[in-house]
């Protein structure tokens, strides 16, 4: 192999590139970033796998990390975050995207009959905790003043922060993040109880006949709080497979939604904050969701993309972090414990429990408050449980983001499985290996981590992809052939 003096170039990437693409075995490298499809965060594993026809002994294929030339295994990182990999999180959202419109449409072991179910899409909304800056509209489309008697643009930087920072709850809109999943739960707790009232039954009588199946996805508003978009179903005593008795409709299901909201009540106590009472905002919004193919604004596809698109997003979205601020070594706490229990400062954030600290985030004064809120009441221990220092990146919220119900459809994991044994069976005949038998066939194989991410110039590679990818994406949304 030719010796490159890359002295003068000054980019340590662009070497490091060259020296890639120089590499005796360059295609298989340049092949597995491929395979990532601009995946930026990749997990790197060393280990080996083997195919073993269990009755015999004979090996069908073997696999080992040490044959590529990285010495490594380059897997995807998965993260559903757009803001810190947008091609998993692609995948994600796609993903989420099926199940929700399995739920609506039927497919995916979902039968076609559920189109034909009572469903609405509800957003369930935090209350205020004091006024802000916002971009209103009439009813007509055109643009009111904000209370401050000014005409935001909508890339304006005021719009979600408190008119006065001094008076607005920070710690009420902090514990109600916390307590958002708390109130979601009880929602559908709630929910139940109102449609048996509403059908003159019992909750036992209720549930011997119809169950309540949901999806929802949480999305954070400009100001900081979460709320909740959700596809509400009404089904059968069996699930998705037989459909709920005549009596149970969307009026009833409408009015019930209404009712529960009302009802959900999360009471919080503390000598800092006083006693609070948390519940959901004023603003509810309940449609039916139509038939694919109408002229209706909520119909199963428009529903489906749309909570698809807020599955990939986070706290970022408003203007925060994307990643955990507590410092790793000492988790939080400041010091490390040493073995006979004497605290020791931690080095690592100079015994701050902050990986970086509050002064210097880039992030808004509004949204520094509220991190520095949830820091501050983690701290109580009344607020231990909820371990906000922990969730301060999230502005509080510690919830899942994409949630359902069991019988709503299918899981993120069966479309996992279905993808991942499609893959199986292209390589096995890209191979040109026999069919496996399950009951004669063992993988077996043994794998660590080693680390995460690209080496610079494989960077440059995996982000050449990934814009070269998106470049055929938007050419064929533009019906591109």
């Amino acid at each position: 192999m030719v010796t490159l003096d890359l002295r003068h170039v000054a980019s340590p990437a662009v070497r490091d590139l060259l020296h890639l693409v120089n590499h005796p075995d360059f295609d298989r490298a340049q092949q597995q970033i491929e395979r990532l499809g601009g995946c930026t965060e990749p997990v790197r594993l060393t280990g080996h796998t083997a195919t073993v026809d269990t009755t015999t002994g004979e090996v069908f294929r073997s696999y080992t990390s040490s044959s590529e030339p990285t010495g490594s295994l380059l897997t995807a990182c998965g993260n559903r975050r757009a803001s810190r990999c947008p091609a998993c999180s692609r995948l994600y959202a796609a993903d989420t995207y099926h199940l929700i419109r399995a739920g609506l449409s039927g497919g995916k072991t979902v039968p076609d009959s559920v189109r034909t179910h009572p469903r609405v899409f509800v957003t369930l909304t935090p209350p205020s905790f004091g006024p802000v800056h916002n971009r209103l509209t009439t009813p007509g489309g055109d643009i009111r003043p904000c209370r401050c008697r000014k005409l935001h643009d909508p890339t304006d930087a005021l719009i979600g922060t408190p008119l006065n920072p001094a008076r607005y709850d920070y710690a009420g809109a902090v514990l109600f993040n916390a307590h958002a999943s708390a109130l979601w739960a009880r929602f559908t707790t709630y929910l139940r109880r109102e449609i048996a009232a509403r059908l003159g039954m019992t909750q036992k009588a209720a549930h011997e006949v119809l169950r309540i199946s949901f999806a929802k996805v949480a999305e954070y508003q400009q100001r900081g709080l979460v709320h909740f978009h959700a596809v509400i179903r009404l089904d059968g005593p069996d699930g998705n497979t037989t459909p709920p008795p005549p009596y149970a409709t969307v009026g009833v299901l409408t009015e019930a939604v209404h009712a529960a909201a009302a009802r959900v009540r999360v009471t919080v106590e503390s000598d800092a904050v006083g006693e609070r009472e948390l519940g959901w905002g004023e603003q509810l919004d309940v449609s039916e969701i139509t038939a694919f193919g109408t002229d209706a604004e909520f119909t199963d596809q428009a529903v489906a993309a749309y909570v698809a698109k807020y599955a990939t997003k986070s706290a970022d979205a408003s203007g925060t972090l994307d990643r955990a601020l507590f410092c790793r070594p000492c988790q939080g706490r400041g010091a490390i414990l040493l073995p006979h229990g004497t605290p020791l400062p931690c080095t690592a954030c100079d015994g701050t429990g902050q990986a970086r600290p509050l002064p210097r985030l880039a992030v808004a004064r509004h949204v520094r408050q509220m991190i520095r809120t949830c820091w501050e009441l983690g701290r109580l221990p009344e607020f231990a449980d909820l371990k906000l220092w922990k969730w301060a990146h999230m502005l509080g919220f510690r919830g899942h983001f994409s949630t359902k119900s069991r019988s709503y459809s299918t899981t993120l994991g069966a479309l996992r499985d279905a993808r991942r044994a499609w893959r199986t069976e292209q390589a096995r005949a890209h191979s040109g290996l026999p069919e496996s038998d399950p009951t004669t066939t063992l993988v077996v194989g043994h794998w660590d981590y080693l680390g995460s991410g690209y080496s610079p110039g494989a960077g440059l590679l995996a982000a050449h992809v990934w814009h070269r990818r998106e470049l055929e994406r938007q050419f064929t949304a533009e019906g591109g052939c």
